[in-house]
């Protein structure tokens, strides 16, 4: 009997605008059971170099909190550092992820408004509040830093940086012109580095399955494969959706920023049982 499931996803996208960390929650119940599946998956340069910046951080406030003669309340102070850190930016995408550059100091003005008529409180948080906007630059200087590293370590036009396990890989058929096939894993892991990069043109693409069939069990599906139950490699943080196309020899990697196209050597399908 099937059962009934559901699935919820939180991605966490850092304020550097890197794909940081996702939690995946799948709760099925079958059988009067319920079995629940957690997948926690994180980019382990986007988390090292969270734990960094907020290191910086907190050390520039420690060194003016004990400066200070007269010691305010913990709490106000983070609450001075939060409010400054809100500030008018400049949001622009550089190589698929999201730079915000700080312009305007608007948490800085908004504590001076409220502060200024109450004597000594403007003094005493006023520096909190500038380390909360300088905050914002330490944030993109820690976005500069990981761009490239992840580049580095992650490549994007490397098909293994998205498929490094394939032990519980199957493949779903979302189009009836896929029937009859089943995955082969041995072959599409043997295959991972000979795999290449490849152009494609999504308009050819379009034209092929919209203007060259008959109706959607006849159309021209060029990927009626998702690949499912793979594992991106350790630490990317890359949770892609994979579809394969029908020949075997084509899979094309969607993420939410862009797709990439790869080709392999030899098909990774095989017969399905009958």
């Amino acid at each position: 009997m099937d059962g009934h499931s559901f699935f919820m996803e939180n991605w966490i996208d850092r304020n550097m605008g890197i794909d940081g960390k996702m939690v995946g929650c799948m709760i099925q119940i079958e059988e009067g059971e319920i079995i629940v599946h957690i997948d926690y998956s994180f980019s382990i340069v986007s988390t090292v170099m969270s734990i960094m910046e907020w290191a910086v951080i907190g050390f520039l406030a420690y060194r003016v909190y004990k400066r200070l003669s007269a010691k305010p309340k913990v709490w106000k102070v983070i609450f001075a550092m939060f409010v400054g850190l809100f500030s008018f930016t400049i949001n622009m995408e550089w190589f698929h992820a999201l730079v915000k550059i700080p312009i305007l100091p608007l948490g800085v003005w908004i504590l001076y408004g409220v502060l200024r008529s109450k004597e000594g409180r403007w003094d005493t948080y006023r520096r909190f509040a500038w380390i909360g906007f300088l905050a914002n630059f330490i944030f993109l200087a820690g976005t500069l830093i990981t761009i490239p590293i992840q580049a580095l370590i992650y490549p994007e036009n490397d098909l293994s940086t998205y498929i490094s396990g394939a032990k519980e890989a199957s493949i779903n058929i979302i189009h009836p012109s896929g029937e009859g096939r089943t995955l082969d894993q041995e072959k599409l892991m043997k295959q991972l580095a000979d795999s290449n990069l490849a152009e494609f043109d999504s308009a050819v693409w379009y034209e092929e399955m919209s203007f060259e069939s008959d109706g959607f069990k006849n159309r021209n599906e060029r990927f009626p494969y998702q690949l499912v139950g793979t594992t991106s490699k350790w630490g990317s943080g890359k949770d892609p959706d994979i579809y394969l196309e029908k020949g075997g020899e084509g899979i094309l990697v969607s993420t939410p920023k862009t797709q990439y196209y790869f080709r392999i050597p030899h098909s990774v399908l095989k017969e399905g049982r009958r």
